[in-house]
């Protein structure tokens, strides 16, 4: 199939197009697909997205976001708003009242609910069952008093411990440790 756009190029590029519920589309050629997405962004920019989804229902907050700055990068919610970009991470906490509204409009929500990957959350899991079977059979070695067993699976529940607190926060144990050898 060759380029719509060209007619000399095979295609790659095949774009689906909705303007006023008409549904076109484009096989494009790389080359006519650049040109095409420079032009969509010169008449579209993410600002513009951004810009036209910001819809504040009181005059008094739109003024408000419009005097708050980030008081790091100094960026203000006006600049934010015409080029789309946060400049830096600090600016998500000084413009949270504005964001928060912007991103529920933009996903539907405020919170992550997508997916998790499954890899984590199994060996997570798989370590707490691990670890609720060995305070269950220290139990029951307890009651039966057999005492060797007790302490041996008293150190394997402390080594299990001490490797996820590790895993959870390095840099704890890492200040922990050189605060211990002073």
């Amino acid at each position: 199939m060759l380029c719509d756009v060209c007619g000399k190029n095979p295609a790659t590029v095949h774009l689906t197009e909705i303007v006023d519920d008409q549904m076109n589309e484009l096989h494009l050629c790389e080359e006519c697909a650049r040109e095409k997405s420079a032009q969509m962004e010169q008449k579209f920019g993410l600002s513009d997205l951004l810009a036209g989804m910001v819809d504040f229902e009181k005059v008094s907050a739109d003024k408000e976001a419009e005097s708050s700055q980030c008081p790091v990068c100094k960026l203000s919610y006006a600049d934010f708003k015409k080029i789309g970009r946060l400049g830096c991470a600090n600016c998500y906490v000084a413009f949270r009242n504005f964001l928060g509204p912007l991103l529920k409009r933009i996903h539907g929500s405020s919170q992550h609910l997508g997916k998790v990957p499954v890899k984590t959350t199994a060996k997570v899991s798989r370590k707490r069952i691990n670890l609720q079977e060995l305070r269950q059979k220290l139990q029951k070695a307890i009651e039966s008093e057999a005492f060797e067993d007790a302490a041996r699976l008293r150190d394997q529940i402390k080594e299990m411990e001490s490797k996820e607190a590790v895993q959870q926060d390095p840099q704890e144990t890492k200040k922990e440790d050189s605060n211990e050898s002073r």
